[in-house]
């Protein structure tokens, strides 16, 4: 039924004579650096955003009530969302930020208490991390022990004056 409904919503605004217009962040997101972009709305694959719908993992939203956020390249939305399918779907609505990723190409999803960054699908995944450097001291080969030495158990040293009588 949920989906049903945003079908319907996105069908009413055509018939309405509402063109349904590419958004500005619409396109399709890694949920992770090694996201499966093959995999919308699947764990471990994509997010995609197409003419201010989100769907993500089980659910769709669609992205309502747009505010520019004043001197940063992001925008607010409502967010109406549905998860599951039939009877038993689950409808919400909730505030989201979206806004541009500054170190790569991608997007940034606040929602309250959770901050997202997702990457463009259509951009290479990032390279693997480089390996820790090792310290110098482990690159070069320890030095030799030397031979085992047999300990021997010596008797204390003792003290004995040699005392002389004294003549009287």
């Amino acid at each position: 039924m949920g989906r049903v409904l945003l079908a319907f919503v996105a069908a009413g605004a055509a018939v309405c004579g509402v063109a349904a217009a590419a958004g500005p962040w619409d396109g399709i997101y890694r949920q992770s650096a090694n996201g499966i972009c093959e995999h919308v709305g699947a764990q471990g694959g994509a997010i995609k955003i197409e003419d201010s719908i989100f769907y993500g993992v089980g659910i769709a939203c669609r992205m309502t009530r747009p505010v520019d956020v004043l001197d940063m390249d992001a925008t607010l939305y409502t967010m109406e969302c549905v998860d599951g399918n039939g009877e038993d779907a689950d409808h919400w609505s909730e505030r989201v930020m979206m806004m541009r990723d500054a170190q790569r190409e991608g997007v940034i999803m606040v929602w309250n208490g959770y901050a997202l960054r997702h990457e463009r699908c259509d951009m290479p995944p990032p390279p693997p991390p480089e390996p820790a450097p090792q310290p110098e001291a482990a690159l070069e080969p320890a030095p030799a022990r030397p031979a085992a030495v047999p300990i021997v158990e010596q008797p204390p040293l003792i003290e004995t004056s040699q005392a002389t009588p004294a003549a009287h």
